[in-house]
């Protein structure tokens, strides 16, 4: 018989309820007003996203690299074992309390990631980082990796959504090097958010990482545009 789940932190602020659930040794559960964020045991799209996004601009000189979400860590994890000690990597995070958690208890999952030197968190929203990348004079990123909890689909507003709507696309756009690769995870793929993509100056590759059980979606989008 399976061990019950238990709630071995739990944190509340004006926008959500945030929840660390434990079950045996290594399972653990991330849950955002009571909806399942993520498991530890279901963790394969998140490794594709990372490892695909990064594996792309790893021969780069110094490749940057923005990460939109921590989660629990595998996405961070994986792009950083695509990647050399000269990369760096910024995380955009709103919760401080998911950092501390992958620094603390969910910390073995992925041999501490969030501490690695290669690493700086923000404490923001990834829409903001990006916007701030497009302004004169500021660093632009190589890949920029976004792994929320709400992927793209039916209910993005076409073009006002803040992560995956046609504004913000053609930022993300502005917002990467020549030849800069986007990647996104999904819960299903999207025709019309594809048709975003496009539209934006991105080709892009559709992968349903594993087989049987669910099965997430993750976009790997190359910019088009040299500009």
């Amino acid at each position: 018989m399976a061990k019950p789940w238990q709630t071995i932190d739990k944190s509340d602020n004006e926008d959500n309820v945030l929840e660390l659930r434990k079950r045996g040794d290594r399972d653990f559960l991330l849950l955002v007003n009571g909806r399942v964020l993520m498991n530890s045991s279901a963790s394969r799209s998140e490794v594709t996203l990372g490892e695909h996004a990064c594996r792309l601009v790893a021969d780069r000189p110094k490749p940057r690299v923005l990460i939109g979400g921590l989660g629990m860590g595998f996405t961070l994890r994986a792009a950083l074992d695509a990647l050399p000690r000269s990369a760096q990597i910024v995380v955009a995070e709103l919760n401080p309390v998911i950092v501390e958690w992958c620094r603390g208890p969910l910390g073995d999952l992925t041999q501490c990631a969030v501490n690695d030197p290669r690493v700086a968190v923000e404490t923001d929203d990834v829409a903001a980082v990006i916007i701030s990348a497009t302004r004169k004079g500021a660093p632009r990123y190589d890949a920029i990796v976004i792994d929320l909890y709400v992927g793209p689909g039916a209910d993005s507003d076409e073009h006002f959504d803040p992560y995956y709507g046609s504004h913000a696309l053609q930022t993300t756009a502005h917002a990467l090097t020549p030849g800069g690769i986007f990647a996104i995870w999904g819960e299903n793929p999207d025709a019309a958010f594809e048709k975003r993509l496009v539209a934006a100056g991105f080709t892009f590759e559709r992968l349903r990482p594993g087989r049987g059980g669910l099965r997430h979606v993750v976009y790997i989008a190359l910019k088009k545009s040299m500009k």
